[in-house]
């Protein structure tokens, strides 16, 4: 069963690869996993859609917390959460159909982001299903590509994340404590 993980990392080298290696190393296949910072440059957030047993959901989040760098993870398959893909396609078809691939677009509310003799560059974005859907039309009118973002998501729980000041280093404690006592 498709479970969707969001995490709030550490952005350091290492944080994604120990990620992973984790998913891999107990058997899990990552369906999709999509990674950027935050408005805080120091913080990421992953992504993670997993196939795992039902049955295993909670420990694959227990074991997500356990990892260095993970500040923060929590599953969103089943609590109140918006999750969207993207995708680009190319459609290569000749000019009599051009309009109605236009018009189905704007159907799946899709844009045309180039234009070109050959065909279109579209963009869509939305529930994977709906994508899919547009896909399987879009086949109709003629040779495509297709590119996919892999799932985001974002919790609609009000619970705030709360994190705790990092400890400093000792190297950092004595720069603090001679900066104050140069002030």
């Amino acid at each position: 069963m498709i479970q969707v993980i969001s995490l709030l990392v550490e952005n350091k080298p290492g944080a994604l690869m120990r990620i992973t290696g984790v998913i891999g190393a107990r058997g899990y296949n990552i369906e999709s996993l999509t990674v950027a910072r935050t408005l805080d440059p120091t913080l990421s957030r992953m992504t993670i859609v997993v196939d795992v047993d039902p049955n295993l959901r909670a420990q694959v989040v227990k074991q997500m917390n356990k990892l260095i760098n993970v500040l923060q993870a929590s599953d969103l398959s089943e609590s109140p959460a918006v999750s969207r893909e993207m995708l680009l396609l190319r459609v290569r078809a000749p000019k009599e159909t051009r309009t109605a691939i236009l018009k189905e677009a704007e159907i799946f509310g899709a844009r045309v982001v180039d234009s070109s003799l050959e065909g279109f560059a579209i963009e869509a974005s939305g529930d994977p299903e709906k994508l899919d859907e547009f896909i399987d039309v879009m086949r109709a009118y003629g040779d495509i590509e297709v590119t996919r973002s892999g799932l985001i998501a974002v919790s609609l729980e009000t619970k705030k994340l709360r994190l705790s000041p990092p400890i400093p280093t000792r190297g950092e404690a004595l720069r603090t404590k001679n900066t104050l006592t140069t002030e």
